[in-house]
């Protein structure tokens, strides 16, 4: 069946409202009956018979005493135009949800080495009982995360976006105060913490420029102060875990005292590794975690889910 349209024959203008038409009149045989169906009136639908029998070159129905039966053309067309009309019907009705049980997925997602070591164990345990199939890549920060997006080589990215993109989406999901992270036993653990005394402790920095400064030493120097920043690594575990096994002091991002959440994921690596967090007697500004992901997949059931378990593992 060619999909007739709403002009003459050979116009390339498409119609779909015809084709429901057609197949109402096919099914009910009657004018009346097919007006009342789909809610107009007998003469609009007597008109609408019209277009059709002109652009199809058939009377497609026709009386037979005090009803209407259909030629032999409009038997041959009525199957296909019931299937034609379910078909735009499907392809015109929103997505229904995904069952995660059935998703056969792999998802990458870019995060930095604390947000993903945080993250990876929370979503392994929520995949193996809710979405067994689910397989999950987590790459550094290499990538220029906007294009990586844009491109599909990431599926979502987890952590402080800092990247100004307009087509990106981006969802604010925890807020953190950073912390001191020191050895059990180091000196800023004994009597109150000063700014004074933070600045003159040896600093570990994490940066993956390779750059000595950052939001502390702004705040530092209000106070006319500046640290000591021993050496710089690429990533907080590393991080972490020199300040497990020296006097330097290293940086994790931790819940407000006042905040009525519970504590964040982000802090068991300095747990595990027996380190105390202290808190920073200066005004820093807070640190946001957040997701970003390209708009082609807001409304992907599969990556709703992972959207959806990322919140509850930093969340919840």
């Amino acid at each position: 069946m060619m999909l007739v349209n709403s002009v003459e024959p050979g116009s390339s203008v498409i119609d779909a409202n015809l084709v429901v038409a057609l197949d109402v009149l096919l099914a009910e045989q009657s004018v009346t009956r097919a007006a009342a169906r789909l809610h107009t009136s007998p003469a609009a639908m007597s008109r609408t018979l019209g277009r059709l029998r002109r652009l199809l070159q058939d009377p497609l129905l026709v009386r037979a005493g005090q009803r209407m039966v259909p030629t032999p053309h409009a038997l041959a067309l009525r199957d296909e135009a019931a299937s034609v009309v379910r078909r735009v019907g499907a392809l015109l009705t929103p997505a229904a949800g995904v069952d995660p049980a059935t998703l056969r997925s792999t998802f990458t997602l870019q995060t930095a080495d604390l947000v993903g070591a945080a993250l990876a164990a929370g979503l392994l345990a929520l995949a193996a009982r809710e979405a067994p199939g689910v397989s999950l890549r987590f790459r550094a920060e290499e990538l220029e995360a906007g294009p990586a997006l844009r491109d599909g080589r990431v599926d979502l990215e987890v952590g402080a976006i800092d990247h100004v993109d307009p087509e990106t989406r981006v969802e604010d999901l925890v807020a953190l105060r950073m912390t001191a992270a020191v050895r059990p036993g180091h000196p800023l653990t004994e009597g109150p913490l000063t700014p004074a005394r933070f600045a003159a402790a040896e600093h570990v920095a994490v940066s993956r420029r390779g750059r000595f400064d950052g939001p502390v030493d702004a705040a530092l120097a209000e106070h006319g102060l500046s640290r000591r920043v021993a050496v710089v690594l690429p990533g907080h575990l590393a991080a972490l875990s020199l300040a497990a096994r020296t006097d330097a002091v290293a940086l994790v991002p931790a819940v407000p005292d006042d905040a009525r959440i519970p504590p964040s994921p982000l802090t068991e690596q300095a747990s595990a590794l027996g380190l105390r967090l202290l808190d920073i007697p200066l005004a820093l500004p807070p640190v946001a975690i957040g997701m970003a992901w390209h708009p082609r997949h807001t409304a992907d059931g599969a990556h709703h889910w992972l959207r959806g378990a990322v919140r509850r593992v930093l969340c919840d």
